[in-house]
């Protein structure tokens, strides 16, 4: 109910039923939200916690040229992102499991700090093996804010009307997206690399101190037995595949003994772990959930989603601040384009789905434009300019506002509010997962194309610099036909990395066409039975 500090929050109570909330005054088992009211007063914490999560992924992304300048290590520029990826991958089931069992606000306030702490030791990072490090450590805090956040949002808000409290959401991530690169470009500028990771320092505190005052939950004692070898087998799968996918053909060859081992563990550990997640009282992730349709093809969806947007687009600030000669802070600005699209469309679907309750034609939608977006994007060459991009950036943008918050909408919808967690957590671990494959396996592309070309310049004499820490500023630098040769060498690498995005984001249209138009449940009534939709959603 409203405090004078606070708002309760809606939590599964020990056996799995919702508990009531302030539009609940019978305290019956229904399931009720809250109020507008009561969920505007929360919204700004759970804003803040996503917003500290999404700067960080986008201000470290236009500074990574010149921190490999300054650290060298080009071959493993990957593996900062990936890192981070990797590492809030591992943790998010747990973060959405346990927020369902325990509660979300000691979950919050755990991984706010043990975020800031990556956030500090990486800004003191000496060494590109300190920073992958540190940048680990943050990630494993990332995995629990915008699962918290998201998850919550699905706890307060029924699905009916949660499409426009999710364009909130997506103004945030669009101003992040924004103002992100353009921050980091001008700290990198005119400070340092290291100073994008200290800004979140004040942003986190401040998210400390509005949760713990405003985000009051009942006390429970509940007993719950936690499904920690599922998490772990989990881990292990997803640590398998991403490194089977980042050294196969580039550190190890695909016949070598380390190759197969990853193959090995990644069968045994998935086979281990469906036969613990049938067995376990509190499986980590549910295996029920996925007897709905609309929840598997959402998951296969994000993942593709993930796997061509994050691994593809880590890779345009290199492009921008080389081939077109843009500065940090400038390279920010030209991703603006594209963040303008996904804010468009992303209002325009939630406020869209929340008047009519229809939503299927928006990820189909969106799959389409996101594929010809990346086609588009994967004609860029040395003469593309500014504008052509721009234009390309528009209609991928214009793809992602579609997609991006509508899965998650459809994922909540199609579980039960005892599982809310686990249905947010596990559309971003398939959505990180799929990143992390993305990015692994085109930055290993981007890697051996680069590579290959700087390798031919270097053996002929012709390469002045180090192909292992090509930095934009020593690219500049560059006269007559060595530049040329550079340039055409990171642009081909570009080119390829585009080229087989496409595939992949073709296939998120057709699985879009699998979404099954279930209508969204919304508010009910204290012992009001759920609506039949719901049940056809659950059993597909």
């Amino acid at each position: 109910m409203s405090e004078a500090t606070g708002v309760s929050v809606p939590e599964s109570a020990g056996d799995g039923e919702p508990a009531g909330t302030a539009s609940d005054a019978s305290g019956g088992a229904g399931t009720t939200f809250l109020s507008h009211r009561q969920i505007m007063i929360l919204l700004p914490g759970l804003l803040l916690a996503m917003l500290l999560a999404m700067l960080d992924q986008l201000v470290v992304g236009t500074a990574l040229p010149r921190i490999v300048g300054d650290l060298g290590g080009a071959t493993h520029l990957s593996w900062v992102v990936t890192a981070y990826v990797l590492a809030s991958t591992i943790t998010t089931p747990f973060y959405g499991k346990l927020g369902d069992m325990y509660g979300r606000k000691k979950l919050f306030i755990f991984a706010i700090a043990v975020f800031l702490a990556g956030s500090a030791l990486s800004g003191l990072s000496q060494s590109m093996a300190e920073l992958i490090t540190f940048r680990a450590i943050q990630g494993i805090g990332a995995g629990g804010l915008v699962v918290g956040a998201m998850a919550t949002l699905g706890e307060i808000v029924p699905p009916r009307e949660r499409g426009k409290y999710m364009s909130y959401f997506m103004v945030v991530m669009m101003t992040a997206t924004i103002g992100g690169p353009l921050v980091g470009g001008w700290i990198t500028t005119a400070i340092s690399w290291r100073w994008i990771f200290y800004i979140n320092l004040p942003l986190g505190g401040a998210a400390l101190v509005y949760l713990i005052a405003v985000m009051k939950l009942p006390a429970r004692r509940v007993e719950h037995k936690i499904d920690y070898l599922g998490g772990i087998l989990l881990g292990v799968v997803s640590t398998s595949v991403i490194l089977l996918a980042t050294w196969g053909g580039t550190e190890y060859q695909w016949g070598s003994w380390e190759i197969i081992g990853l193959i090995a563990l990644a069968v045994a550990g998935l086979a281990w772990f469906l036969m613990t997640e049938r067995r376990a009282a509190e499986p980590m992730l549910p295996l029920h959930v996925f007897r709905s349709r609309n929840f598997s093809v959402t998951m296969v969806t994000t993942t593709f989603v993930g796997l061509g947007l994050f691994g593809a687009m880590t890779f345009l600030p290199f492009y921008q601040q080389t081939i077109q000669g843009a500065s940090p802070t400038v390279s920010g600005l030209l991703m603006t384009p594209m963040m303008v699209g996904s804010m468009v469309t992303s209002v325009l679907a939630g406020t869209l789905t929340t008047k009519t309750g229809k939503y299927r034609i928006f990820p189909i939608v969106g799959g389409i434009l996101m594929a010809v977006g990346m086609y588009l994007l994967s004609r860029i060459g040395v003469g593309t300019s500014r504008w052509e991009t721009a234009i390309d950036y528009v209609v991928l943008g214009l793809g992602i506002g579609f997609l991006m918050q509508l899965l998650s909408l459809i994922a909540q919808n199609s579980v039960e509010l005892k599982d809310m967690g686990v249905a947010t957590s596990s559309r971003m671990f398939f959505q990180q997962m799929g990143g992390s494959l993305g990015v692994a396996a085109f930055g290993a592309i981007f890697a051996h194309k680069l590579t290959s070309s700087m390798s031919s310049l270097a053996a002929g004499g012709k390469l002045p610099i180090s192909g292992t820490s090509l930095d934009p500023s020593q690219v500049s630098n560059l006269q007559g036909p060595v530049k040329e040769a550079v340039f055409a060498g990171i642009a081909q690498a570009v080119h390829t990395v585009f080229l087989w995005a496409v595939p992949f984001t073709v296939l998120v249209f057709v699985l879009a066409l699998f979404i099954k138009e279930v209508p969204l449940r919304g508010r009910v009534t204290p012992g009001e039975q759920q609506p039949a939709a719901e049940a056809e959603a659950l059993i597909g």
